[in-house]
C-alpha cells in the first residue's frame, strides 16, 4: 500500500495548515494579553496626567493672577511717574 505523490503533498499541506492556525491562534491570545497590559498601563497614564493637568491648572491661574497684578502695579508707578515729570515740566515753564 503505497501513498502517491498527490496524497502526500495534500497531507503534508493540510499538517502544515494547522500548525500555522495553532501559531495564529497562540499569538493572538499573546497579543490580546499584550493588549491588555498597555491598556492598564494607558490608563494609569491618564490618571496621572489628569492630576498633573489640575497642578498646572493651578500654576496657570498663579501666573495670570501675578502677571494682572504686576500690571496694575507698573500702570500705577508710570501713571504716578508721568504726572511727576508733568509737574516738573510746568514749574519748568512757569519759571521761564
Amino acid at each position: 500500500m503505497m501513498i502517491d505523490l498527490n496524497d502526500f503533498l495534500t497531507i503534508l499541506l493540510y499538517v502544515s495548515l494547522i500548525v500555522l492556525v495553532i501559531i495564529f491562534i497562540v499569538l493572538g491570545i499573546r497579543l490580546i494579553k499584550t493588549l491588555d497590559k498597555v491598556d492598564k498601563i494607558l490608563d494609569d497614564v491618564n490618571g496621572k496626567m489628569n492630576k498633573i493637568d489640575g497642578l498646572f491648572d493651578i500654576v496657570d491661574k498663579t501666573t495670570d493672577i501675578m502677571s494682572s497684578i504686576s500690571d496694575k502695579v507698573s500702570l500705577a508707578v508710570s501713571s504716578a511717574l508721568g504726572r511727576v515729570f508733568k509737574k516738573k515740566k510746568r514749574r519748568d515753564d512757569e519759571n521761564e
